[in-house]
Formats: C-alpha cells, structure tokens, sequence
C-alpha cells in the first residue's frame, strides 16, 4: 500500500512546476497587478474563480512562496521587505501549508494564519501589511461570528482595509454555511469597490474524469438526474451501487492497493451515540463519522480515517484516490420526475443555517439553504482523482442511478 502521508503537501509544493502555460501566465499576472498597486492610494483585489479542482490552490501555493523569496531577495523588486500572509479559514487546508513552510526557506509558518486570528492580530497591534493571499475565500464569515471571535460584519472586507493588495480564490459552488453565505454578486459588491482583476478557472486537474461526467455531476448537484454519458467509465473508475457495505468493501479494497481512499457522506443521518462515536448505519453498513483532529496532520492522510466517513469539514480542499459517496437522507428524488429535492427536516448540521439579519424573506432562506446542501454534495462528488463510487439512501433515487448505471454498462 502507498502511503497517505504528505500528498496533500507533495501537490501544494512550491517545488513542483506549474502547467504551462495557463498557470504560469497566470502567475506572471498576479505578480505584475500586486507590484503595479503596492503603492496605489486604494486597495486592489485579484480574484481567481474556479470550481473544485481547477488548481486554485496549487497557484496560490507557488504565488506566495515566490512573494517571499522576493522580500528576501530582490533589492530591486517592490515586493522587497515587504510584509504578506496567507490566510485560509479551513483547519485541516491550514494544517498542509504550514507544513510546506517548514520545509521551504523562504516561508514562516507564522506567515499562515486564520482570517480570525489575522484580524484580531492587526487590530491589537494597529497595523497594516502589504500583500494578503486568501485561499478558499468562499469560507470567509460574512456576518459576525462571536463564538470564534470575530465581531466585524465581513472578514473580506475587514482583510481589504488591512492590506495594499488582496488576492483570493473564489468558488460559489463550495459555500457551506450561512454564516459565509457568499454569491458571486456579493462578493463583488466587495471587490469591486476597488481597483480589481480577475480570471476564471476551467481546467480540470483533479479528476481524471471525462468532462461530460463531470458536466453530469454539475447537474446532479443543480438537481437534474441525467442519462450518464456513454464515456463516464472512460479512464475513470465510477459506480454506482445499491448496498453501501458493498460499496465499503470496494474503496476500503482500493486504499489497501492504493491509499487514500475513503467513505464520504452528505449529511441527514441521526445523531446516533454508540460507544462514545456517532454512527451512520445503512443496512449492514455501519461506520463512525470523522472525529476531530487535533493532529497536525490532515484527516484524509491519517491511515487510521479509513474506519471513518468523511464530511465536508474534513475533505473539502483535499484529493483522494478513490471516494465512495454516501448521499444521505437530505436528499432524495422527486417521484415521477427526474430531478432531486432537499429535504430540510432532515438536515442534521443545524450549524451550517445560522439566522442572517440580511436574509429574511422566507423563500429566499429555503432556496439558499437549499443550495448549501447541494454545494456540500458537490464538494464530496469531486475528491476522487481515480474513481468515485455512489451510494442513495432515498429507494427512487438509489433504483434511479442503478438504472442509468446499468444502462451505460450496457452500451459498452
């Protein structure tokens, strides 16, 4: 078995050449746009879009280990002496780039530092800096969090007001939780307020999945059940199955010959203690949700998660081998159609619907609610890089996806 530990930081290594030539031209334009405005009167922001995948992070890594070799080095540059953070508001993401600064020489593992912290910090110390990267900016707050100690109203626009030149990387797809409730038209109710670049991603890096089963994806997670393209298995290894312990006994297979590979679920399952542990049970399937890690290593590297099911808060950023998805009971088929329904009453992440003073029209509410659901499917959908393996609990849709399953077998 190949081992779990550090791909995360292998794929995120500054070492490692970009794809020529979409992603070093596009480094090459962020450099040029941060020293074009380190001396501008207002803040400027780079945006980069893209869905999961798309190697948002990857060009972020290589931007900042590059912004600090020429602090360091280029006497000439205007990013020299400079001072610039790398902010990101997901723990385990967090945990990856702090590793890859301590095997590089020209990043500090203190450069890297949660929205919250960085905030709070400045504000103690009444001090600005010159350039702030932001990966996964879609998990900024976006009203006031006092439990984890933020006071302000939004952490994108408090991090603007501190800093010369923003730039972040921005999927609407990947919103969660209503307390980082962001469209792409919020968003640039912010950004663009300011002198502001930016560029969409569509490359797909991750997945070696053809682009009309990904396409298929994209509109099973906006509600539609497609026929599956003719090429879904080329290449790729996608199932659908019928029994979730089967489907275990294939992806824990898979990680004995290949690692990392793991069991992900939506969310919509009671929270049911057996021996200190929350479980999902699925017939004869029965496994532990993930557990909080306080390790300095990221959930999906850990050997011992294989006897976990993974959630959005512990795979959202990261690649897996192979995934074998569980879509739970918060979502399930309209009968009689071909499209899907979310089924609120059985949401169990009561966290992720926080109440917002700027959403109260009630359809507005269920609609965006709705819509964090089915962007937390879309995040689990696409972690597998080899293979992604589907599970329904909801009978019509489990039957539905075995049909067209079976139908796509049979034309080949």
């Amino acid at each position: 078995m190949q081992t779990d530990t550090n791909q995360a930081v292998a794929k995120l290594s500054p070492l490692l050449p970009l794809t020529p030539p979409e992603q070093e031209q596009l480094l090459h334009q962020i450099l040029n746009f941060t020293n074009q405005h380190l001396t501008g009167t207002a803040p400027a922001v780079f945006t980069i879009y893209g869905e999961a995948g798309t190697g948002k992070s990857v060009v972020l890594s290589h931007l900042f280990n590059e912004l600090q070799v020429r602090t360091r080095n280029a006497q000439t540059s205007p990013l020299f002496k400079t001072t610039n953070y790398f902010l990101v508001n997901h723990p385990e993401v967090l945990k990856v780039y702090k590793e890859i600064a301590g095997d590089q020489a020209a990043l500090l593992k203190k450069n890297f530092m949660r929205p919250t912290s960085f905030i709070n910090r400045l504000d103690k110390q009444h001090q600005t800096v010159d350039v702030v990267v932001v990966d996964e900016a879609h998990l900024l707050l976006s009203k006031p969090d006092h439990y984890n100690n933020f006071y302000h109203e939004n952490q994108l626009a408090e991090i603007i007001k501190r800093a010369r030149v923003v730039i972040l990387v921005f999927d609407p797809y990947q919103v969660l939780r209503m307390k980082s409730f962001w469209t792409r038209d919020r968003l640039e109710q912010i950004t663009h307020r300011y002198p502001h670049q930016e560029v969409t991603l569509t490359h797909q890096f991750r997945m070696s999945a053809s682009t009309s089963l990904l396409q298929w994806m994209n509109d099973f997670t906006d509600g539609v059940i497609n026929p599956l393209p003719a090429d879904a298995r080329d290449h790729y290894d996608f199932r659908v199955f019928t029994d979730a312990e089967k489907m275990r006994q294939q992806v824990f297979k898979r990680d004995a010959a290949v690692g990392l590979s793991r069991i992900l679920s939506t969310s919509g399952y009671p929270s049911t203690l057996d021996g200190g542990k929350h479980y999902i049970q699925e017939g004869r399937f029965k496994m532990p949700w993930d557990q909080y890690n306080y390790t300095a290593t990221p959930w999906a590297e850990i050997p011992s998660t294989i006897n976990e099911v993974g959630s959005i808060y512990t795979c959202q950023g990261f690649d897996l081998n192979y995934a074998g998805i569980i879509i739970g009971p918060v979502i399930a088929q309209v009968p009689g159609t071909n499209r899907l329904q979310v089924n609120l009453d059985r949401f169990t992440d009561s966290e992720a619907f926080k109440r917002r003073d700027d959403l109260t029209d009630p359809a507005d509410v269920k609609h965006y609610q709705e819509r964090l659901i089915l962007n937390a499917l879309n995040v689990i959908l696409k972690r597998g890089v080899r293979g992604t393996y589907l599970y329904a609990h909801d009978p019509l849709l489990n039957h539905t996806l075995a049909t067209i399953y079976a139908s796509n077998l049979e034309r080949k």
